[in-house]
């Protein structure tokens, strides 16, 4: 019997924009951006800014010298959020009704500027935040590991008390849903965008004592 829930963010309840944000970076002349930005897992200074490895205020400045010019908060936030093509609020609304019968917990590999975004008013048209449709919130940048690395799940299952084989785990990262899967998790892969309401309710009622 499923009795937690835990989502991804991007892909599974943020249509993601990979080229919109390769062009908005490129535009502030950050070089070979398209080699840093992959749609599962980043690589150098944006792989190190997801990790925690680097704080946004490094990551600025980094970047700044790379690019050859002093970029500012507000340009990066803005190329971040060209990743976002769509902030699925349908989505939200069914997470909603799960909370009456699940726990629901999101683990994302992210960056601040996006968890900055998420937990703003300007995120859904009701001015609810990430936060508030979920038990806890894992994300990448404030753990100091990412996702397909066993370590972030491990400590994910010991602080929410989880037992894998009673959580869905919904993600579209093909290597995360698979050490899901070694872990004993029941998983979910989804396509990027993609309404997966009914297909989790059958998984759900599948599951269902």
């Amino acid at each position: 019997m499923i009795k937690a829930i835990v989502f991804d963010l991007g892909g599974v309840l943020i249509h993601l924009n990979r080229d919109e944000a390769l062009k908005r970076f490129s535009a502030l002349g950050v070089p070979e951006v398209e080699k840093m930005l992959d749609p599962y897992l980043q690589s150098g200074l944006f792989l190190a800014v997801e990790d925690g490895s680097i704080s946004k205020e490094e990551f600025r400045q980094s970047l700044s010298e790379l690019s050859g010019r002093k970029l500012t908060h507000s340009e990066l936030s803005h190329a971040y959020m060209g990743f976002l093509a769509e902030v699925a609020a349908y989505k939200f609304d069914f997470i909603d009704e799960l909370r009456q019968r699940y726990k629901i917990y999101i683990l994302s590999n992210t960056n601040p500027y996006v968890m900055e975004y998420a937990e703003s008013s300007e995120f859904l048209p009701n001015g609810r935040t990430l936060s508030s449709y979920c038990e806890q919130k894992f994300a990448s940048c404030e753990m100091g590991v990412v996702k397909p690395y066993r370590e972030i799940f491990d400590r994910m299952i010991e602080e929410a008390r989880l037992e894998p084989s009673e959580t869905l785990f919904v993600d579209d990262g093909p290597a995360n849903v698979a050490m899901g899967q070694e872990l004993g998790f029941i998983t979910y892969c989804p396509q990027n965008g993609e309404d997966w309401r009914t297909a989790l309710t059958e998984i759900l009622e599948a599951h269902h004592a």
